[in-house]
């Protein structure tokens, strides 16, 4: 009963992190609801365990019917491989207790930033190219990389938003693109947690699977309604981070 549960948690998962991010929202709790006794480290190893595939494979599905500038995002996902390495790392000699309590109030400063602008991520108008687009997506990489190693709630988002507001992508680019840096940090990530025996392979490749159902599923539908639609999901996303950092942070 307990893999059934916390497989259909990573279906979900999968599904909504292919469209815009906050996968990490769903499995998360779910995996510490039904293992309370479990090692925190062991159970966000096990939930990296199942996101690689899902948020691999939606890269993959989003690079066949999405524009990919590979010359800046290839890069970029080095780069964010290396700062979840660093982030990870980091987090061994330092808490991230300052994180926890204002990570509510930035995400409502997304929210209400994209909420204010209508308009926001509807067109895909790149404001770089070149060498210059190169140079800002290794930016985004590796600082939003180093934060998902040394943090994480809500990097996927965060990626999405700063490729649609400083890149100037529109929200179904940005989450194409924000999938490919996601599965570098993850897999980043994952070889850390491995290495440091943090992870429950005999529950792996059932929540694996049922991420890439979750993942394929929200690919097609990502595809199929185009940006708006991302828009739309980005915003119940970060709303419901929102609540979830918040009660984390003051409540708890």
């Amino acid at each position: 009963m307990d893999l059934i549960v916390v497989s259909l948690a990573s279906l979900l998962a999968g599904f909504v992190d292919a469209i815009v991010g906050g996968g990490g929202l769903i499995l998360v709790p779910a995996l510490f609801a039904v293992f309370p006794s479990a090692p925190p480290a062991t159970l966000l190893g096990v939930n990296k365990s199942a996101s690689v595939w899902g948020t691999s494979i939606a890269a993959w599905q989003f690079s066949r019917r999405v524009h990919m500038p590979w010359h800046a995002l290839g890069p970029a996902a080095v780069a964010g491989f290396g700062g979840s390495l660093a982030g990870a790392w980091t987090v061994t000699l330092l808490a991230p207790d300052y994180l926890r309590r204002a990570l509510p109030f930035i995400l409502l400063a997304v929210l209400l930033y994209t909420l204010a602008k209508k308009e926001l991520g509807r067109h895909h108008t790149p404001r770089f190219s070149g060498q210059r687009e190169t140079l800002a997506a290794c930016t985004v990489g590796l600082t939003l990389g180093f934060y998902d190693g040394f943090f994480g709630p809500g990097s996927g988002s965060f990626l999405v938003f700063v490729f649609v507001r400083w890149l100037g992508y529109d929200f179904l680019s940005a989450s194409a693109s924000a999938k490919l840096i996601n599965s570098a940090t993850n897999i980043a990530a994952l070889i850390l947690f491995t290495l440091k025996g943090h992870v429950w392979w005999h529950f792996a490749l059932a929540l694996g699977a049922a991420n890439v159902i979750g993942s394929l599923l929200g690919t097609r539908l990502a595809l199929r309604h185009g940006a708006g639609f991302v828009r739309g999901v980005f915003i119940v996303v970060v709303s419901a981070l929102i609540l979830k950092t918040g009660y984390d942070a003051f409540m708890r």
